[in-house]
């Protein structure tokens, strides 16, 4: 004599939760994957402020003054008189200039003037958008 179970078998479920805490996961990780993938060609300095500033698409050469009057072209230490050199071989590109806002007015002006020398004629000045 066999005896039948009286339980009935219950339907089989998908669980959904821990696929949505999977694809959080993901999410999360490509979006901080993202930000360290970013490329940063000056380097970290106290931008002026402007209302007008645009936001900057791609990234062109940049030229950074620093606070203590230090040129860097990409990140790299360059002598003010080797500046017309360097700039010769990023002709036809933009240029960004990126001084720090306690630079003298004048050396701004001497990089701008390298910068047209080398025969860069557009370029621009970083600015920062005051909030």
């Amino acid at each position: 004599m066999t005896l039948k179970s009286r339980r009935a078998l219950k339907p089989a479920r998908i669980e959904i939760i821990p696929m949505i805490d999977t694809m959080f996961f993901l999410l999360v990780f490509f979006m901080l994957s993202s930000l360290a993938l970013t490329r940063l060609n000056g380097l970290p300095v106290e931008l002026p402020d402007a209302k007008t500033a645009p936001a900057q698409s791609a990234a062109p050469p940049t030229l950074t003054i620093d606070r203590a009057g230090r040129l860097f072209l990409n990140r790299a230490p360059l002598p003010i008189s080797g500046l017309e050199a360097a700039l010769k071989r990023i002709r036809g590109q933009e240029l960004l200039i990126n001084a720090d806002a306690r630079v003298s007015h004048g050396l701004v002006v001497r990089c701008m003037d390298a910068a047209r020398a080398a025969g860069i004629s557009r370029f621009s000045i970083a600015t920062q958008e005051k909030g």
